[in-house]
C-alpha cells in the first residue's frame, strides 16, 4: 500500500476494523495481537484531529458491524422493529457502541501536539491510552479481547487465574506495540528479532497455560445435576407474563422434559435439576405457594423427590415491584431461603436509567419494565451442604460480581439465562464464553442453563462439557466434580493489580514526557 496516498491511507483504519471484527467470538483470534497496528500507523501520519477521530470511528464502526451484528436481530425480536428499521438501528449502534477507539485517538493526539512527545514515548502512550480506553469503555456487553483465546481453546487463557480476562485483553493489546515496531522495521534485523521474540513469548505463555491447568488440585467432591432447556418462544413467554395464557403449557413443558429425562436415566442419581431464567411461568415465593402453578410444581418435586433450582418472577414486599429471581426448592417442593434477586438489571428492559432522579421518564416510556433491584452478591444459595453462587443472565460478565461470590465461599456458580432475543449466530457463543470465563478466574465450576441455548457446564480447569443445541428442547445430566473449599486465586486476591499497573504506566510515561519537555 502506498501510505503516502491520502485516499489509500484510509484503508488502514478499515483494515483494523476488519482485523478486530473477525478476531472475536465465534471467529478465532487470528489478528488480535496486531489488530490495532494499521490504525496506529494511520494515526501517526495525521496532522488533523478530525482525521484521527474519523479514522478511529471507521475502525469501531466496521468491527461492530462484523462482530456484533446480532444487535439487528435483537432490535427485531425484542423491540419489535421491522427488519429495515432494525438494520438502521444496527448502523446507529455501530456508530456509537465503541467510541472508546476515537476517544483514545483524541486523547493521544491532543497530548502529542501539546507536549511534543518523542516518537518512542508517543507510541507507548498511544498503546497505553488505547488499552485504558478499552478497559473502561461503556458497552452493551462488557466484552474484551481476552475472551477470544478461551473461545478458540488456546491455552494462554489459563493465565486469567492470575490477571483475569481483562488482564489478558490488556496484554493482547499491548502486544500490538512491539508488532507495530516490528512492522516499521521489518526490513531490519531488529524488526525481525522483535517479531521472533513476540512469537516465542506467545508459545511460552501457551506452554505455561497447559502447566497451569495440569497443576490444579484434584476435586474432592461431586454432584449430579439435570439441566433443562425448554426452548420456549418469546411470544409464549410474553403471553404468560401478561396473563394471556401459556403459563400452564410452559410449566407442563418443563415438567414433561424433566420427567422424561429422569425416566430415561433411572439408573443415574440426580442431586438437583436446574431450570433457566424466569423458566417458572408464574410468581414464586412463600406468599404464592398455595397458588395453582406453585402448588403443581411442589407436587411434582415431592412426587419425584427431586430438588430444583429455577428462575422465576417474584415480588419485593417493601416496594411491591416484580423481581427477576432464582429459587431453590427441596425434594419436598418447599422453598429453601434465601432466594436471590437479580441486581444488575437490563437497561430499558428491567429499568429506565436515571428514573430515580427524573421520575417523569416513566411517563414517557410506560411500557418499559420496572423491576426491584436485588441486594447483590451478599449471600449464597445453600442446600444439602452446597454453597452456590447465584447469577442471573449477564451478571456473569462482571468479574467483580463473581469475585464477591468467591469471597463468600461459593463452591460453584449457577448461572440462569434467557438468550432467546439474540438469534443463533454470534451472541449465544459470545455470551457463553464470557460467562464460563468466571470459572477460570476463580477456579470454580460454572453451571449455565438457558431458555434456548447454549446450556452446559464448565469445570474449574476451563474444560467445557457437552453443550446443548440452540433453539431446541433439550435436557441432560452432568456429573460435576468440585472442591469443597476452593483456594483463593491470585486474581481474586490481587483484583486491582492490572488496572493499577496500567494507570501507573500512564502516569510514569506522562512524567517522563513532562521532564523531557522541560529539558
Amino acid at each position: 500500500m502506498n501510505q503516502n496516498s491520502p485516499k489509500l491511507a484510509w484503508l488502514l483504519p478499515l483494515l483494523s476494523g476488519i482485523f478486530i471484527g473477525t478476531s472475536y467470538i465465534p471467529f478465532p483470534p487470528w489478528a488480535s495481537l496486531f489488530c490495532f497496528v494499521p490504525l496506529w500507523i494511520f494515526w501517526k501520519k495525521q496532522n488533523s484531529l478530525k482525521n484521527v477521530l474519523l479514522g478511529g470511528l471507521l475502525t469501531s464502526f466496521v468491527f461492530t458491524l462484523i462482530g456484533f451484528n446480532w444487535v439487528t436481530y435483537l432490535l427485531h425480536e425484542f423491540a419489535h422493529l421491522d427488519w429495515g428499521f432494525a438494520v438502521v438501528g444496527m448502523i446507529v449502534y455501530a456508530l456509537i457502541a465503541h467510541l472508546y477507539v476515537p476517544l483514545a485517538g483524541l486523547i493521544w493526539f491532543l497530548g502529542h501536539k501539546k507536549f511534543h512527545w518523542s516518537d518512542r514515548l508517543s507510541l507507548s502512550l498511544m498503546a497505553v491510552i488505547t488499552i485504558l480506553s478499552e478497559t473502561y469503555s461503556l458497552t452493551l456487553f462488557d466484552w474484551n479481547f481476552g475472551y477470544s483465546w478461551y473461545g478458540a481453546n488456546i491455552p494462554v487463557y489459563q493465565w486469567a487465574e492470575f490477571i483475569g480476562f481483562s488482564g489478558l485483553s490488556a496484554a493482547t493489546l499491548l502486544c500490538n506495540l512491539p508488532l507495530y515496531i516490528a512492522w516499521q522495521k521489518r526490513k531490519e534485523i531488529k524488526g525481525q528479532a522483535i517479531l521472533a521474540a513476540v512469537i516465542t513469548g506467545f508459545i511460552f505463555l501457551n506452554v505455561g497455560g497447559l502447566w497451569l491447568k495440569a497443576r490444579l488440585p484434584q476435586p474432592d467432591a461431586s454432584f449430579s445435576t439435570l439441566l433443562v432447556q425448554a426452548s420456549t418462544e418469546n411470544s409464549e413467554k410474553m403471553a404468560a407474563e401478561l396473563g394471556k395464557g401459556y403459563s400452564r403449557e410452559i410449566l407442563n413443558r418443563y415438567i414433561t422434559l424433566t420427567d422424561a429425562t429422569l425416566k430415561n436415566n433411572s439408573d443415574r442419581k440426580v442431586d438437583f435439576a436446574l431450570w433457566p431464567e424466569t423458566a417458572f411461568p408464574a410468581l414464586l415465593g412463600e406468599q404464592f405457594k398455595k397458588n395453582a402453578l406453585p402448588a403443581a410444581l411442589s407436587d411434582f418435586l415431592r412426587t419425584r423427590q427431586l430438588a430444583l433450582i429455577t428462575g422465576a418472577y417474584s415480588v419485593e414486599e417493601s416496594t411491591r415491584l416484580i423481581t427477576n429471581s432464582l429459587f431453590v426448592l427441596n425434594k419436598d417442593g418447599e422453598i429453601v431461603p434465601p432466594h436471590y434477586s437479580k441486581t444488575i438489571l437490563l437497561a430499558f428492559g428491567e429499568y429506565i436509567p436515571g428514573e430515580q432522579f427524573f421520575p417523569q421518564i416513566r411517563d414517557w416510556l410506560p411500557d418499559t419494565g420496572q423491576f426491584a433491584r436485588g441486594k447483590g452478591p451478599t449471600e449464597l444459595l445453600q442446600w444439602n451442604g452446597y454453597k452456590m453462587g447465584a447469577q442471573i443472565c449477564y451478571e456473569s460478565l462482571f468479574p467483580a460480581f463473581s469475585r464477591s461470590l468467591a469471597q463468600l465461599g461459593a463452591e460453584f456458580i449457577v448461572n440462569v439465562t434467557n438468550d432467546s432475543w439474540y438469534g443463533s449466530w454470534q451472541e449465544p457463543y459470545q455470551h457463553l464464553y464470557m460467562t464460563l470465563a468466571r470459572g477460570i478466574e476463580f477456579r470454580r465450576p460454572v453451571l449455565r442453563v438457558t431458555n434456548t441455548g447454549i446450556s452446559t457446564v464448565s469445570l474449574a480447569s476451563g474444560e467445557i462439557l457437552k453443550q446443548s443445541p440452540i433453539h431446541q428442547p433439550w435436557a441432560d445430566i452432568y456429573q460435576v466434580p468440585y472442591l469443597k473449599n476452593p483456594p483463593t486465586t491470585f486474581y481474586q486476591s490481587w483484583f486491582w493489580l492490572v488496572p493499577g499497573l496500567l494507570w501507573s504506566s500512564l502516569v510514569i510515561l506522562l512524567i517522563i514526557g513532562f521532564k523531557k519537555q522541560r529539558a
